[in-house]
């Protein structure tokens, strides 16, 4: 994408970065949907996901956890490809294309015999959503003029932020009727952007002489990411000493290895090197990692909570995550001044430290209640991402030139949808077969640690530089 290209015949389609704030209201309008999908199904299914269990006459905490992490793994391997995608077409077509795959993959979902066919239909899912989610950021940051485009990178948070809001309240009243309409709800919606999408989408320019994207290198990466959450994961049952949890592991090394040398070397990589000797992309990028760890691990944790060790309902189990997320979509936005005066590094510093505090609170103090134990850390740790996660995502994707803003993006959206693959699979094996308030302390521990490693690397993001 070039935001200085010449504008097209078509006055439906201005160039990137040139429409007015009346051209950018409508299509953050389109781009709210199909972002909004994406991420309510996130906390959606998270809910949801003890209901499905009991549906599939009691699948395993292990085998339910794929139906999470096959999506993140997926999501995760195909989020550059997709960008590259989008970048190679346009920004428009990739985004409609992705929203109608994720609405399809959404009905399938949602008429699943078993576990193992929800997994499978919930990769389809995951294809539309990596091809849905830099493009949109691409389209947002197309509308957007130059000064008016860090604005527009918090406000496609916010969506996430709010999104995440609505989703644990969302899936509790859906899950009401039947575990399947947390699925069937993205139909509407999905068909509703295919149907306005169309005519409020500005075009941008494609990049015809771009290198093909490189299917190999996210095959590696799939394989490698998905061959590490399968050792960690299994190690309660197989023992990490087995030779399936070695194996697994030591696959994951030659795989992952093999993924950085074909990112090396080949023209257009799942993973562009390059991008991280930007000032500000690799630390925060890192940092999106190590977060996302950490968040993965508290959400699930929190729904397992509830549902397993107080025995809640879904709906119940909603309402009482709701606070934590409610807080992120006005932090999302109003952080952004003092982002700006003092950088994002001790500001995501600070973010990591309230959701530090959260998660320490509640192994002080969970089990005295809801009112006095998770509810104060929910709202610390509803605080903290509020203040990380779009301080991450800005530093690292503002910091790039207009022609990488969709590949940029999708880089720092796999390395949190990474991070939440290994969350999940550290707080599926630090819980094991039991559910007793001990193995819970072990995963928020390893919580606590993924957030101090987080702020430590914040600690290299840039300081602003003075005027």
């Amino acid at each position: 994408m070039n935001p200085s290209s010449t504008p097209t015949a078509r006055p439906a389609a201005p160039p990137e970065g040139t429409a007015g704030p009346s051209r950018l209201g409508p299509v953050f309008a389109v781009v709210a949907i199909g972002v909004s999908m994406s991420n309510l199904d996130l906390f959606i299914v998270n809910v949801a996901l003890p209901q499905v269990g009991e549906g599939f006459s009691g699948a395993s905490l292990a085998s339910l956890s794929w139906v999470l992490n096959a999506y993140a793994v997926i999501f995760a391997a195909l989020l550059v490809p997709a960008g590259n995608f989008a970048d190679r077409t346009s920004a428009k077509r990739a985004y409609l294309l992705g929203i109608g795959v994720f609405t399809l993959a959404s009905l399938l979902c949602a008429l699943a015999p078993g576990v193992w066919w929800l997994v499978a239909a919930r990769v389809v899912q995951a294809a539309g959503a990596a091809i849905l989610i830099p493009s949109s950021l691409g389209l947002l940051l197309a509308a957007a003029p130059p000064e008016k485009r860090l604005s527009a990178i918090r406000g496609w948070t916010a969506i996430s932020g709010l999104a995440a809001a609505l989703g644990p309240v969302a899936g509790g009243l859906l899950t009401q009727f039947d575990w399947r309409w947390v699925f069937l709800v993205n139909v509407p919606l999905g068909l509703a952007a295919l149907v306005f999408g169309p005519r409020i989408l500005p075009g941008t320019t494609a990049k015809k002489d771009a290198a093909r994207p490189d299917l190999l290198g996210a095959a590696l990466l799939t394989a490698g990411i998905a061959a590490l959450a399968l050792g960690v994961v299994q190690s309660e049952d197989w023992g990490w000493a087995s030779a399936g949890v070695i194996g697994s592991l030591a696959a994951a090394v030659v795989l992952l290895g093999g993924f950085v040398v074909r990112s090396a070397r080949h023209p257009s990589p799942v993973l562009p090197l390059d991008l991280l000797r930007v000032p500000s992309f690799s630390p925060a990028s890192l940092a999106n990692v190590l977060f996302a760890v950490a968040f993965a691990a508290m959400l699930l944790s929190a729904v397992l909570w509830c549902q397993q060790v107080w025995h809640w309902s879904a709906l119940r189990t909603g309402l009482a995550i709701a606070p934590g997320p409610l807080m992120v979509p006005a932090l999302a936005v109003g952080a952004a001044p003092v982002a700006r005066r003092l950088g994002a590094g001790p500001l995501a510093i600070a973010g990591c430290a309230f959701f530090a505090a959260g998660i320490g609170w509640w192994m002080w103090r969970v089990e005295d209640g809801y009112a006095a134990g998770m509810l104060p850390g929910m709202l610390l740790t509803g605080v903290g991402v509020g203040l990380t996660l779009p301080t991450l995502i800005g530093a690292a994707v503002a910091a790039l030139p207009p022609q990488r803003f969709s590949t940029g993006s999708a880089v720092v959206t796999m390395a949190r949808q990474v991070g939440t693959v290994l969350g999940i699979a550290v707080l599926v094996a630090a819980l094991g077969a039991g559910q007793d308030g001990g193995d819970f302390d072990t995963g928020w521990l390893l919580t606590l640690l993924a957030t101090a490693a987080a702020a430590a690397v914040c600690l290299f993001l840039p300081r602003p530089r003075k005027a």
